[in-house]
């Protein structure tokens, strides 16, 4: 079902984006950014897949990670490089406007992305993640969130652990935090082990110098763009509080909150055809 190619998107430094889509022709482009973000998008094309009848599905890998062009120098690993490069990914694809869907810290990229080129995007989903910062103190009393990421704490304190090893024994440590259905954890893991995961982030963030992914006074200047926005998030998730996601749609006059029920920060893991359904009807509209 996916076509997957290498797209060149910078020259100064080289950088090349491993980038899987669906069929061409079909109208309507919908490119899904990834978090992590020393992750790769393969734990996304379930089941965005599903969507690929009528709408062309574009997943790429941001640079350093997964199978994107890594070893770049700390400094060229910044939120403000990856928004350029989707930007001039579109460009490669000839896709002069597409809905775009930002998952976790790819929804942070997805923001930046609306602020820096608003006509390139019809319509924003923020999947699992949030316009407004996370307050100190957000979790405080949520004892299950604090015993379900004790295991991943102990990796990220473990000096024996470094490079991708680090990042994917914290990704599989904090499974039980990241999915709150116990079903939909076996399929979780299995999701994780596929995953091409780097630390080419991890340096710059561990060394003090990664800049934050958040611009300032987005909920105005996303309101501003009049852009419909989507936050579709889960109600248990233990990474960006659900609370959130109510605030800000007093903020947007053009945003909408779909809170799925008995879902954690992967809702669309815990419950992918409420997730689904409620992604497609957002982005059926006109």
């Amino acid at each position: 079902m996916f076509i997957e190619t290498v797209v060149p998107v910078s020259s100064d430094p080289a950088v090349d984006l491993f980038v899987a889509q669906t069929d061409g022709s079909v109208e309507r482009p919908l490119l899904v950014i990834h978090g992590g973000p020393d992750w790769d998008h393969t734990y996304l094309r379930e089941p965005v897949a599903e969507l690929a009848g009528h709408r062309r599905i574009v997943l790429p890998d941001l640079r350093g990670c997964g199978r994107s062009t890594r070893g770049l120098a700390d400094d060229e690993y910044t939120p403000a490089a990856a928004t350029t490069d989707l930007v001039r990914l579109l460009d490669a694809l000839e896709i002069g406007q597409a809905d775009v869907l930002g998952f976790s810290y790819g929804g942070l990229i997805a923001q930046r992305l609306v602020l820096a080129a608003p006509e390139r995007v019809r319509r924003l989903v923020v999947a699992s993640s949030s316009v407004l910062p996370v307050p100190p103190g957000a979790f405080d009393g949520w004892r299950e969130r604090t015993e379900r990421l004790t295991a991943e704490a102990d990796v990220w304190s473990d000096p024996s652990l470094s490079g991708p090893e680090l990042t994917r024994a914290a990704a599989l440590a904090a499974a039980p935090a990241n999915v709150w259905r116990p079903d939909a954890l076996p399929g979780y893991l299995d999701v994780l082990r596929g995953i091409r995961f780097s630390a080419e982030w991890m340096r710059p963030w561990q060394a003090g110098t990664l800049p934050g992914p958040r611009e300032p006074d987005a909920p105005q200047r996303l309101a501003d763009t009049g852009i419909p926005v989507l936050l579709l998030h889960g109600r248990q998730d233990m990474t960006f509080p659900a609370d959130l996601v109510e605030a800000t749609v007093e903020l947007i006059p053009t945003a909408r909150a779909s809170v799925i029920e008995d879902a954690g920060h992967m809702a669309h893991i815990d419950r992918p055809r409420a997730w689904l359904e409620a992604l497609d009807d957002f982005l059926s509209e006109d």
